[in-house]
């Protein structure tokens, strides 16, 4: 297996020209790396999901967001675009696929994308060591998952802005 590259990135999110090697780098203060999510939501407002793979290190087996941190050299766009097609196998372009916005985290900047798609849970090309099964929610049994703590917490601030920022979309 490849060793992954991150791009160290200060406090305002530019590359200081530096890389780190996944899991073999203490962040210091003020440094940060990329990391995407990207929210796939049906013209109806439906929300897909996914379950990671049970053989994941980070959250296994956990219903979580899709999405990944960023290889050394990508933008956030291309990064978004990668995991959205390696996770799923659901092809996306500028067009398509929209930038909601940035939250900054404790060593990363977290990236939200969204994308408008119909397809169907069993037509999706999951990547096995990445993804264990992916369906189709409505905001109401999303929002129930998240409160049952069958959907990974990603924090009140982060659901919220998720809710705020894709509105026009999921309360169809």
């Amino acid at each position: 297996m490849q060793t992954e590259k991150w791009d160290i990135l200060n406090e305002k999110g530019e590359p200081t020209g530096r890389t780190a090697v996944r899991g073999n780098y203490p962040f210091k203060k003020g440094e940060y790396h990329l990391v995407v999510h990207i929210w796939i939501i049906s013209p109806d407002g439906r929300i897909l999901i996914q379950r990671r793979s049970e053989e994941k290190k980070l959250m296994p087996g956990e219903w979580a967001a899709t999405g990944g941190a960023a290889i050394a050299g990508e933008d956030s766009f291309t990064a978004a675009s990668r995991e959205l097609y390696e996770e799923l196998g659901i092809k996306s372009d500028r067009q398509i696929l929209r930038f909601v916005t940035r939250m900054k985290r404790r060593n990363s900047f977290l990236d939200i994308w969204s994308v408008i798609s119909d397809m169907p849970a069993d037509k999706l090309t999951l990547q096995a060591s990445e993804v264990a099964e992916a369906k189709w929610v409505s905001r109401g049994e999303f929002e129930d998952m998240i409160k049952k703590g069958e959907y990974h917490n990603y924090g009140e601030e982060y659901f919220s802005l998720i809710f705020d920022k894709t509105a026009e979309v999921i309360d169809k």
